[in-house]
């Protein structure tokens, strides 16, 4: 169960998290309530304790999961940990950690885990008799290079494996942390095996430390995309999530800057509210942007249908409406400008795999 407790002040910001609260996830049965009783009122709000990162080893059965959603340009993903220590408040996989009893507020940025047998287990699943080979995309649900991978090392673990067999991935992050692992992604890229994408859906680092507190800074995200492009790994921009009269009006920007430094391709996609998700982002919008919560809303619930999120697999990426035709018109011109690729036109060989062989006690040998 989420074992940060509510506060009966209300929600309020934690420095360096994106959530204001710790709401009980959709599964959970019992429901707390925080009451003032008027003994602690006199307590100021930095007097609490901030919450902590915590990782919980998980030891995982499978670790690829498959994908048959029409508008997800990837077959197949691997997650190496759940939860994300980035804390974006709009990230669309907060409510996944009801699934762990966990809370998707603060709980899911700061009880992590981390799927300590994730090589051992992919090394499995990759040499299952009849496995079909498509490009494994690392960091669908959550970022594989959040802070806790400086430690755990686990999507470079998998990264080696990948690389061993030859076989393609799509990487995504917001984190500079991925050029540490340029000596795999170099010789994965001469072989047509990978393509980074980072997202970058500002230039405002001051909007960034609010929205997304713990991811790398937008011009060290750019300068990553740099430091790829010049060592030969294809890299792309995400413009994501376009949130909007919050970020929208920074997409030109973005896409100018990335192209400056080297990237490729292309893409973006709108905020998406799922489950919790509403309630969070509201709570977000009423601590730091009050004076246009309203209008933020108003613009989402008009691109999806009058609701603040419509599932729907043919406009969940990128609404609907005119709002929302206006920013497809918007980035087309853009990409058209720079001479991005759209992100879906990704190619990558699939005819270099080589199932990974059974460990034995003679090595290498035969």
């Amino acid at each position: 169960m989420s074992s940060v407790p509510a506060n009966p002040f209300g929600p309020q910001a934690h420095k360096g998290r994106g959530a204001a609260s710790n709401p009980e996830g959709r599964f959970e049965s019992i429901r707390r309530h925080a009451e003032d009783d008027g003994w602690q009122s006199a307590l100021l709000d930095e007097d609490a304790p901030r919450p902590r990162t915590e990782v919980t080893e998980e030891r995982a059965r499978s670790v690829i999961t498959r994908n048959d959603s029409p508008d997800i340009a990837f077959e197949q993903a691997l997650n190496p940990y759940r939860g994300c220590e980035h804390g974006c408040i709009y990230c669309f996989a907060r409510p996944s950690h009801s699934y762990l009893n966990l809370s998707p507020g603060l709980d899911f940025e700061t009880k992590l885990r981390a799927k300590s047998n994730l090589a051992e287990v992919l090394r499995a699943d990759l040499g299952k008799p009849g496995y079909k080979v498509s490009p494994i995309n690392l960091g669908s649900n959550t970022d594989p290079y959040q802070p806790i991978e400086k430690r755990w090392r686990l999507t470079r673990a998998a990264l080696e494996l990948l690389l061993a067999c030859r076989h393609p991935c799509t990487i995504v992050t917001k984190n500079a942390l991925v050029e540490r692992d340029l000596d795999l992604l170099v010789p994965l890229a001469r072989e047509r095996l990978v393509q980074v994408f980072v997202s970058v859906n500002g230039l405002d680092n001051q909007l960034a430390a609010k929205l997304e507190p713990r991811a790398s800074a937008p011009h060290r995200r750019l300068k990553a995309i740099r430091t790829l492009s010049e060592a030969g790994v294809p890299v792309g921009v995400l413009v994501a999530p376009i949130i909007p009269a919050l970020n929208d009006m920074h997409m030109e920007h973005v896409l100018a800057a990335a192209a400056g430094a080297g990237a490729n391709m292309a893409g973006y996609t709108v905020l998406r509210l799922p489950y919790e998700l509403k309630q969070l982002f509201r709570e977000w919008l009423a601590l730091h942007a009050p004076q246009r919560a309203e209008h933020v809303m108003s613009l989402v619930r008009q691109m999806n249908g009058g609701r603040d999120y419509d599932s729907d697999f043919r406009t969940r990426m990128r609404g609907q409406g005119v709002f929302a035709e206006l920013l497809r018109r918007r980035f087309e011109v853009a990409c058209r400008k720079h001479g991005f690729a759209r992100a879906r036109s990704l190619a990558l060989d699939t005819s270099r795999f080589v199932p990974p062989r059974e460990p034995s006690p003679q090595g290498e040998l035969f």
